[in-house]
C-alpha cells in the first residue's frame, strides 16, 4: 500500500480481515464496488466519516457483526429496533460512541448537525424504510 494521507468523508478505509488497510474513494457506487472489488466485504470492516443534519431516510442492520459509532461532534439519537420496540440512546458528548449490535435494526435522529465515525462490519447489510421492512437497494 503506498503511503498517503486521506480524509475518511472522500476516502473510506476498508480494514481487512487479513489486516490490510485499502483506501477507497467515494463514488456514485460505492456501496455496489465495495461488494464486487472486495468479495462482498467478506470478513472486513468499513471504516467511514458521516455528517448528517436530519433523520436518516431509512433503517439498517448489519446481520455480520456489531457496528461501533463514534460521535466526533453535534448531538443525535441513535434509534434501535428491539424485540418491536424504539430503544434510543442518546450520544451527544464528543469523544463517546454507542456499539450497535449484530443484527439490530437502527437509525439516527439528529437534533443537531452531527459527524460521526462509523466502524461497521458491512457484509450483507440491509437498508429498508422501516425495521425488517423490504431491503432497499442502495
Amino acid at each position: 500500500m503506498p503511503l498517503g494521507l486521506y480524509t475518511l468523508g472522500q476516502t473510506r478505509a476498508l480494514y481487512g480481515s487479513s489486516g490490510s488497510v485499502t483506501p477507497k474513494d467515494v463514488g456514485e457506487n460505492f456501496y455496489q464496488e465495495l461488494s464486487s472489488e472486495f468479495d462482498s466485504r467478506t470478513g472486513a470492516v468499513l471504516i467511514s466519516e458521516h455528517s448528517f443534519e436530519e433523520r436518516w431516510p431509512t433503517w439498517e442492520v448489519h446481520p455480520e457483526g456489531d457496528e461501533l459509532v463514534y460521535l466526533l461532534e453535534g448531538d443525535t439519537d441513535f434509534v434501535f429496533w428491539i424485540d418491536g420496540s424504539e430503544q434510543i440512546i442518546r450520544v451527544s458528548r464528543p469523544g463517546t460512541y454507542v456499539i450497535v449490535p449484530r443484527n439490530t435494526w437502527h437509525t439516527a435522529r439528529p437534533y443537531a448537525p452531527t459527524r460521526m465515525i462509523f466502524f461497521t462490519h458491512g457484509e450483507g447489510t440491509l437498508n429498508a424504510v422501516e425495521p425488517g421492512g423490504k431491503p432497499l437497494t442502495i
